[in-house]
């Protein structure tokens, strides 16, 4: 799968046509310790709505860790399964957020959940999901995969892979990858690309294995970048700023 194809109104010089945005539930919580912040997550649409302009089409995956984590609530006690399911139905809740805020910005969305909740969200079928983003929808995946024990990570790449997504846009508290905690060690070394394997060998936290190993096996880049920084994702899709590609190569 190439990142230099484009297509029909992508602006001049943009790489990727059709990409995926992972973000994670704590990422809508802005300064807050729980919850959604209707700034933030503003704030992400708008940039959301910034690429839509030129001319990418966007998929999403929004985890749901702002509400609820599977794992902490397996960690207390509960079932894992019934945990996980909790933690998915979270991942619902945000969809429906970010998709309330981008059609406040007058773009199309759609909410597909892999577990039926017909009257909040449509079920998801690849081919119809494919449509939406061919009419320019931005199209934002629920629910996960819709089985226990895999993460939002997997999800997005599965479904970006489904997608056929040139790229996994990973936006996060730091601006790329790391060699250790750079919050904690002022001598942290980000890369500027790193391969597959090596993340994995490194466990450098890009994604969980069972993601980046399906990246792996779709020649799927992941770029992970700075979720804070206003026009990150406008600037990287320009082929600027700053970030750190996983892919084959490293």
């Amino acid at each position: 799968m190439s990142g230099e194809s484009k297509k029909p109104g992508s602006e001049p010089g943009v790489k990727y046509s059709r990409v995926m945005l992972k973000i994670s539930g704590e990422a809508l919580m802005g300064d807050q310790g729980y919850g959604l912040n209707p700034r933030t997550v503003a704030r992400i649409a708008n940039e959301v709505k910034l690429v839509q302009e030129m001319g990418v089409e966007v998929c999403m995956v929004i985890g749901g860790g702002n509400i609820f984590r599977g794992l902490a609530g397996s960690a207390q006690g509960m079932e894992r399964t019934t945990a996980d399911y909790m933690g998915m139905l979270a991942t619902v809740m945000n969809a429906l957020a970010m998709q309330s805020a981008l059609e406040q910005l007058g773009v199309f969305t759609r909410v597909i959940s892999a577990i039926p909740m017909d009257q909040v969200c449509e079920p998801y079928i690849r081919r119809r999901a494919v449509r939406h983003l061919e009419k320019k929808r931005v199209c934002i995946f629920a629910a996960g995969t819709g089985n226990p024990y895999f993460t939002t990570d997997t999800a997005a790449t599965l479904r970006a892979s489904e997608m056929g997504c040139e790229a996994v846009f990973k936006g996060t508290k730091v601006d790329g990858v790391y060699d250790k905690d750079p919050n904690k060690f002022d001598d942290a070394k980000r890369y500027e690309a790193v391969s597959y394997d090596e993340a994995l060998e490194k466990h450098l936290g890009v994604m969980d294995a069972t993601a980046i190993a399906l990246a792996r096996d779709n020649d799927l880049p992941i770029i992970v970048f700075s979720l804070d920084e206003p026009g990150g994702l406008r600037t990287i899709l320009a082929g600027e700023g700053t970030y750190t590609t996983v892919n084959s190569k490293g």
